[in-house]
C-alpha cells in the first residue's frame, strides 16, 4: 500500500455484494463478513436472493444479493443503504443501484457490460460509461476487468474457462477486502477449510484469485483516494471468541445444547422447506453430539415421528416454515392433548401458498397461537436476531422439557438466513433443564396424567418396569387415564392443559431507551428488533423521547407486559403483517388501543421509514 494512502475509520459501513445467482454473491458476503467477525466487529448481514431455481443469466429476475453492515460495536441492521456496491453484471447494476447512498463507490465487471449483457438488462446503452450515464449514477465507479483479469491468473491452473468464471466472485472480495483493510489469512483458511482433500486446489485458485483483486486495489489504489477501517470496539465484558453464525445454524446448535444439558438424544423429524431446510442440514451434521435426522416423506409425517421421538423419551424436534405449519398441526394437536415435549420450529416466509418462499414475513403468528382445533394451548417463543436463535432454541426446549407441551419456535428468513457475529457460549453457565420424570416413589399408584404442583404431567418414559401405560388422541381421565367422555372431565383437562402453560415463569419484557418518560413506546416482537432499536436509537440522536419494548416471549406473556403497555401515553405496535401482534395484544391486555406500523413486502423494514412514521405521531 502506497506511503501517502489515507485510511480512514469508520463506526460502521455496508457492502453490498450483487450479480447472477451462480456468480457466487453469497459466499463472497458469508467469506467477508466471517473475516469481519473473527476481528471482532459488529456484523449483520441479509442474503437477497430470488425464488428461480436458475433464472436466465444476465436477466433483472435472477439478481442475487449480499448486504453486510460491518460496525465497530454491535450492528442492528444490516443498513438501509451501503457504502459500497459491487455490481457483476448490467442487470444488478440497475437492480440494485436503488441502495446506494449519494456516497457510495460503485464496483462493476467492465468486462460483463459487452452490448448484449446491456441488451438482457434492457439498456439501450452498449458499453459501460453509456449505462453509467443512462441510469444518472453520480456516484464513483471503479471499472474492474474481473473476468479478463481471472482468466490470466488461473491461465496455468488447468482449470476450463467456465470453473474460472466462477472465481470471479474471490477478485471482488479481495478488492473489496484492500478497501476495507481486511486480513486475507483469514479468508484463506475459511476456503481451505471448506475446499480441502481432493478439493484442495480449488481453494488455492480461489486463494490466488483474492490476491489478485487485492493487489489491483493496491497497485491503482482502486481509484480512490483512501481506504477504510472499521475498528473493533468491544467492550471487556464482550471479549471472548467469535464466529459468523446464521439463524439457521444457532438455532441448531441451541437445541443441540438444550439436549446436553437435558442429557437427552435429540431427534429431527423435518421435510425440506425454504427457508427452514438448512435447520435439517446442520444437524444431519452432528451424529457423533447424539442426534437423530430423518428426512421424512412430508410434513406430517416429520411431526409425527418427532413426538413418537418424545413418546420414546428423546427431545424431538420438527422444523418447517408456514406451509409446513398448516400440514402439522394435527400431529402438534395430538402433542397437546398427549402432554409431550416437542419443539416446532417455524422460519416464516411470506404468503400465502407458495407466496414469496424466499422472502421474510411474520405473517404466521395466530397460526401458531390459534391454527388447531379445540382448546389446544402451546407457549410461543420469538427468536429477535440470529445469534438470539441459540438462545430462544435453548429456552424453547427447556420449556418442552420442564412443562411437558409442544413448544412454537418462531424465526423468519431474515434472522434464518442472516448472520451476525455470535460469541462462543459455556453451555456451564446456562440453566439446568430439569424434566419432571414421574418419581419412582409413585410405582404402584401413577396413573398418565397425574400431575405435580404446577399442573405438569409427570413423564413416565417407556421402559420403566411398573409404569407402564397409554397415550393418545382420544380424551383421558384426569385420574385413571382411562378414554373418557364425561363432559366435566373434558371441561376439567383443557382447563388443566391451559393452566399449565399460564403457570410457566418467563422473564418479564425490558423497556430500553427514555423508558421513564418517552413520549412514544415501540412495540415489536420477533426478528424485527434490529430495525426498531435502530429507528429508536436514531429518534433519540434527534432529541425525542421513545423506548422500545421488545417481545421474544409471546404466549405465555411477560407478567408485566399490561402495566408496560399501559404506562405509554403513545404506543405503536410495528409489525411485517396486518396486526396480528397488535390483536394478539388487544385481546390480553384490557383497554389497549395502540397505533400500528405494518408492511408486507417480504423485505426487512427501513430504518429511515420507520423514523418517518414514527415522528409523526410524537
Amino acid at each position: 500500500m502506497a506511503d501517502n494512502l489515507k485510511v480512514e475509520e469508520l463506526d460502521q459501513v455496508v457492502v453490498r455484494f450483487s450479480g447472477d445467482s451462480g456468480d457466487g454473491m453469497q459466499l463472497a458476503g458469508n467469506i467477508f463478513s466471517t473475516i469481519s467477525a473473527t476481528v471482532g466487529n459488529g456484523i449483520c448481514t441479509f442474503p437477497d436472493y430470488p425464488a428461480d431455481i436458475r433464472a436466465p443469466q444476465g436477466s433483472l429476475t435472477g439478481v442475487s444479493g449480499f448486504q453486510v453492515s460491518i460496525a465497530s460495536d454491535k450492528a442492528f441492521t444490516p443498513g438501509d443503504k451501503c457504502d459500497v456496491l459491487v455490481a457483476m453484471n448490467p442487470a444488478a447494476l440497475k437492480t440494485q443501484y436503488k441502495f446506494c447512498k449519494p456516497t457510495s463507490s460503485i464496483i462493476i465487471d467492465v468486462d460483463s457490460f459487452k452490448k448484449a449483457d446491456l441488451e438482457k438488462a434492457q439498456f439501450e446503452a452498449t458499453d459501460a460509461a453509456g449505462a453509467i450515464a443512462e441510469m444518472g449514477i453520480k456516484q464513483d465507479v471503479i471499472e474492474v476487468p474481473v473476468t479478463s483479469m481471472v482468466k490470466d491468473v488461473l491461465a496455468d491452473s488447468g482449470m476450463d474457462p467456465k470453473a474460472m468464471l466462477k472465481c470471479r466472485n474471490m477478485l471482488a472480495l479481495g478488492l473489496v477486502c484492500y478497501i476495507f483493510n481486511r486480513d486475507l489469512s483469514i479468508a484463506e483458511k475459511f476456503l481451505r477449510d471448506k475446499f480441502s482433500g481432493k478439493k484442495a486446489a480449488i481453494a488455492e485458485n480461489n486463494i490466488k484469485v483474492i490476491h489478485a483483486g487485492y493487489d489491483f486495489g493496491a497497485n491503482t489504489h482502486a481509484s480512490v483516494s483512501h481506504t477504510y477501517n472499521v475498528v473493533s470496539k468491544q467492550t471487556p465484558a464482550k471479549k471472548g471468541r467469535y464466529m459468523d453464525i446464521n439463524g439457521n445454524k444457532a438455532t441448531a446448535y441451541g437445541l443441540i445444547a438444550a439436549a446436553e444439558k437435558a442429557g437427552l438424544r435429540l431427534y429431527l423429524g423435518s421435510y425440506p422447506i425454504t427457508p427452514a431446510t438448512d435447520v435439517l442440514h446442520e444437524l444431519s451434521k452432528h451424529k457423533s453430539l447424539g442426534v437423530t435426522t430423518v428426512q421424512c416423506e412430508d410434513e406430517i409425517a416429520g411431526c409425527a415421528s418427532a413426538l413418537g421421538a418424545s413418546f420414546a423419551g428423546a427431545l424431538g424436534v420438527t422444523s418447517t416454515s408456514g406451509p409446513g405449519i398448516c400440514l402439522k398441526s394435527e400431529a402438534m394437536n395430538l402433542a397437546v392433548i398427549m402432554e409431550l415435549p416437542l419443539v416446532v420450529i417455524d422460519v416464516q416466509r411470506g404468503g400465502p401458498a407458495t407466496g414469496l418462499p424466499t422472502k421474510s414475513e411474520q405473517t404466521d403468528l395466530l397460526q401458531v397461537l390459534f391454527g388447531r382445533n379445540g382448546e389446544t394451548p402451546m407457549p410461543v417463543i420469538a427468536a429477535t436476531s440470529p445469534a438470539d436463535c441459540f438462545e430462544s432454541a435453548y429456552a424453547a426446549c427447556k420449556i418442552a422439557l420442564e412443562h411437558m407441551t409442544p413448544v412454537a419456535f418462531m424465526s423468519d428468513a431474515y434472522i434464518a438466513n442472516g448472520s451476525e457475529a455470535f460469541k462462543l457460549p459455556n453451555l456451564a453457565e446456562y440453566p439446568a433443564i430439569n424434566i419432571p420424570y414421574v418419581p419412582e416413589s409413585m410405582k404402584g399408584t401413577w396413573t398418565p396424567y397425574m400431575r405435580d404442583e404446577r399442573d405438569v404431567r409427570y413423564w413416565a418414559v417407556p421402559g420403566r418396569e411398573g409404569f407402564a401405560h397409554i397415550l393418545g388422541g382420544l380424551e383421558k381421565d384426569s385420574k385413571t387415564g382411562a378414554i373418557s367422555t364425561n363432559p366435566e372431565n373434558h371441561d376439567l383437562m383443557c382447563r388443566l392443559r391451559q393452566s399449565k402453560i399460564d403457570k410457566i415463569p418467563v422473564p418479564d419484557v425490558e423497556v430500553e431507551g427514555d423508558k421513564d418518560n418517552a413520549d412514544l413506546l415501540i412495540v415489536g416482537f420477533g426478528g424485527t428488533y434490529g430495525h426498531l432499536h435502530a429507528a429508536m436509537d436514531e429518534m433519540r440522536a434527534a432529541g425525542k423521547k421513545v423506548a422500545l419494548a421488545h417481545f421474544r416471549y409471546i404466549n405465555p406473556l411477560p407478567k408485566n407486559t399490561a402495566e408496560v403497555l399501559k404506562k405509554y401515553k403513545k404506543v405503536v405496535v410495528a409489525e411485517q403483517n396486518l396486526g396480528q401482534f397488535a390483536a394478539f395484544l388487544r385481546m390480553k391486555v384490557d383497554g389497549f388501543a395502540p397505533a400500528q406500523f405494518n408492511e408486507v413486502k417480504g423485505q426487512p423494514f427501513v430504518v429511515s421509514e420507520l423514523v418517518a412514521a414514527f415522528n409523526k405521531l410524537v
